[in-house]
């Protein structure tokens, strides 16, 4: 009888080294109480599903859960089918700064890119 062996089942979404940093930083300076950083896919905006990042106090049973070096971030359970396959990274330039999503999912996006459709 041979030993049945389990496979990793790859994360949801990937983050850049820069995101990770992000989310190191944000976690330095969480207020108390903090577990992680969540992304979500909340409705939202023209096209339907918006991103969501936000600090959470406690893990939810159906989220996914990725270790990152500056600490614990999730993805919401109900947004995972929306974002399979994503980067998530970390974008700053001299106007604006923020979460920048590469979702091979999204059929289309609004024109502010607020928003985005599966």
């Amino acid at each position: 009888m041979t030993e049945a062996t389990t496979r990793q089942r790859p994360a949801a979404l990937h983050l850049t080294e820069r995101a990770e940093k992000r989310i190191a930083d944000l976690m330095a300076k969480a207020p108390e109480g903090v577990v992680g950083v969540k992304l979500s896919t909340p409705r939202r905006g023209c096209s339907g599903l918006a991103y969501s990042v936000d600090y959470v106090t406690e893990a939810k049973p159906f989220d996914e859960k990725i270790e990152t070096p500056g600490g614990t971030f999730f993805v919401d359970g109900a947004s995972v089918l929306y974002l399979i396959g994503s980067t998530m990274d970390w974008v700053e330039d001299d106007f604006t700064a923020g979460f920048v999503f590469q979702n091979p999912n999204a059929k289309g996006s609004c024109g502010c890119g607020e928003s985005f459709t599966v």
